[in-house]
């Protein structure tokens, strides 16, 4: 048993970083643009600034001596009120995954922010450090993972060292330079330096009104040919710079390892993120291809938890197994990284018929915009008539989704599993084990009955829940589907609290 104990001090200087940036702008305004006001207003609304920021300083403080947390063999204690105390207790069993972030501010103090994540629901379904030394960090998801829990934590750096040699990762991929470049430009992150550029320059506006004083420098440029072709040429290669720069800061330290027990993904030059989960948690594997990474043979292979994967208002896009991996080289490390998991490479079709019913299914989104078209008729470049003939391109544009779709729709049962494969402009193949899924659905409509098809659906434990499923596939598969999923009772494993 570990005594109860305060979190670190450096906490209550991130969380008053953290009222400061909150109201940044707040302060900007009443103290820096309306710094001569002398309105009513404006006055009391400094008073105001100065006595929220003086609770939150003291509120910061006080929790800080009043909230702490200790570990036995079996679980976190958080304790935390300053009038009204509460205990809360979370059991390792229900951890599904661990991240960790460092941010600038903990890379500045040699810190780092480290989050439990379980498979529960609300506000406090995590067990959250925001600052932690690197040490402790180490020692809390070593504690969890320890077979012997209650030695971990007195464990001195370099037995830690030592142990963590003893689970040998293995480093399943590192981007090179050319994973780089292709990122940047599968990712399209040069399109957001223009709209990054208006985000600064309408920040800047609202303080210095910059807009009057440069509408006369605007109109002489746009009435110089070779200026406007000199700023778009500027632009295209600091776009390009642009995107290769936020590639290099976003995966440019992306590492994929894993040990006999757990996965590990890595990534950020600046924001540093790492994710952790235990191999017998991954709900489910989803292998994503858009048009361009198709293209390109690219993929991305997406690790299903039940834990949430977000600190604060930040989302951390983690669990993902670098978004642009090769197709090959994306199947081959599903084995190496889960050798439980089995991708199948050869799938079942579904039958012609399935694609009659999905021709001659009613499109709402195709009703609604031809009765807008026909009540507005619009003439688009002259056309008196063009209602029509946007109202067939858009029928036209279904019909080809539609067919993409059947054509890339397959399935398959193996023994344990369930694959299929859907989409139509963007396609995602989904593996899980039959143990894994904890709801089943089979649903026909009337089409379906006179055509001997059905819909088959399955669910499986993330945040939030995962349903995925396959319409009009034959009845008979629909029938195996279910007596497949019955005979998981035998692998059911029930844990022990």
């Amino acid at each position: 048993m570990i005594p109860a104990k305060r979190y670190h001090p450096l906490l209550m200087l991130f969380d008053l970083w953290s009222v400061l940036k909150n109201n940044f702008f707040i302060f900007i305004f009443l103290f820096v643009i309306k710094a001569r006001s002398q309105s009513p207003f404006i006055l009391y609304g400094r008073i105001l600034f100065f006595i929220v920021f003086g609770v939150a300083f003291i509120y910061i403080i006080l929790k800080w001596f009043t909230h702490k947390y200790e570990l036995d063999g079996r679980s976190f204690h958080l304790y935390k009120g300053i009038f009204n105390k509460s205990e809360r207790t979370i059991p390792f069993s229900k951890i599904q995954n661990v991240n960790r972030h460092t941010s600038l501010f903990h890379r500045l103090f040699k810190v780092t922010s480290i989050s439990f994540e379980t498979g529960m629901t609300g506000e406090e379904a995590a067990v959250k450090f925001e600052v932690v030394s690197q040490l402790e960090s180490l020692r809390m998801e070593q504690h969890i993972t320890s077979e012997v829990n209650d030695n971990a934590m007195n464990l001195s750096p370099s037995e830690i060292a030592v142990k963590k040699v003893d689970s040998i990762r293995i480093i399943h991929f590192k981007p090179m330079k050319k994973d780089i470049l292709k990122a940047s430009f599968t990712s399209l992150s040069f399109l957001v330096f223009i709209p990054f550029l208006l985000s600064i320059y309408s920040k800047i506006d609202e303080i210095l009104h910059l807009e009057k004083e440069t509408e006369g420098i605007f109109f002489y440029i746009i009435s110089s040919w070779w200026i406007v072709t000199t700023i778009v040429v500027v632009l295209i290669m600091a776009s390009v710079a642009f995107g290769i720069a936020r590639a290099f800061i976003k995966y440019g330290k992306y590492e994929i390892s894993s040990d006999q027990n757990r996965i590990y993904i890595t990534k950020g030059v600046i924001d540093e993120t790492a994710f952790s989960i235990a191999k017998e948690k991954v709900q489910a594997i989803e292998i994503k291809q858009s048009i361009l990474k198709r293209l390109l043979g690219l993929a991305e292979v997406k690790l299903t938890s039940a834990g949430s994967l977000s600190f604060g208002e930040e989302t951390l896009e983690i669990n993902s197994l670098y978004p642009f991996l090769p197709v090959q080289r994306a199947y081959e490390m599903v084995s190496e990284i889960l050798p439980t998991y089995e991708v199948t490479p050869k799938m079942k079709r579904l039958p012609k018929k399935s694609l009659w019913v999905r021709l001659f299914s009613p499109s709402w989104i195709w009703v609604i915009a031809t009765a807008v078209l026909f009540y507005f008729r619009p003439a688009v470049l002259g056309v008196g008539q063009a209602w029509w003939i946007l109202s067939a391109a858009l029928l036209l544009i279904i019909i080809v989704i539609r067919w993409l779709d059947f054509i890339h729709t397959k399935y398959i049962l193996n023994d344990r599993f369930i694959q299929h494969k859907t989409g139509s402009l963007t396609t995602s193949l989904f593996v899980s084990k039959r143990e894994k899924v904890i709801e089943v659905k089979v649903t026909r409509s009337i089409f379906q009955k006179w055509l001997g098809l059905a819909s088959i659906e399955t669910i499986n434990r993330a945040k939030p829940i995962q349903h995925n499923g396959i319409e009009d596939v034959p009845v008979e598969f629909a029938d195996s589907f279910y007596k497949w999923y019955m005979g998981r009772r035998n692998e059911i494993e029930i844990e022990n609290e």
